[in-house]
């Protein structure tokens, strides 16, 4: 499972900038969280779902930004969170159910 990875990041990321005054610093978090993700991402779903994955990620980072005036930096922070759980559960931690036979 990596979504508690991919958006719990984001929440780490923003708290240790925040803590610390040093913006670097939750990139830091970000940047490596992104890549353990994208390490597993790549073996379980493949190229493709990898690739949208991290456009997800990095632009419900950017979307938290544009969206902070208007919900507070905390609230924008959880809507990317959620978004990229919510996107990482469906396309990379879900197995496929197997069809069951016909009786």
């Amino acid at each position: 499972m990596t979504w508690p990875v991919a958006a719990g990041s984001l929440l780490l990321g923003f708290g240790v900038a925040q803590a610390t005054g040093v913006r670097p610093l939750g990139a830091v978090v970000l940047v490596a969280a992104a890549a353990w993700c994208a390490q597993r991402w790549w073996r379980t779903a493949g190229a493709g779902r990898t690739a949208l994955l991290l456009v997800v990620y990095f632009g419900a980072f950017v979307g938290s930004h544009v969206i902070a005036d208007t919900v507070g930096a905390w609230g924008a922070v959880l809507l990317a969170a959620a978004t990229v759980a919510l996107a990482t559960y469906a396309l990379a931690d879900v197995r496929p159910q197997r069809a069951l036979p016909l009786t």
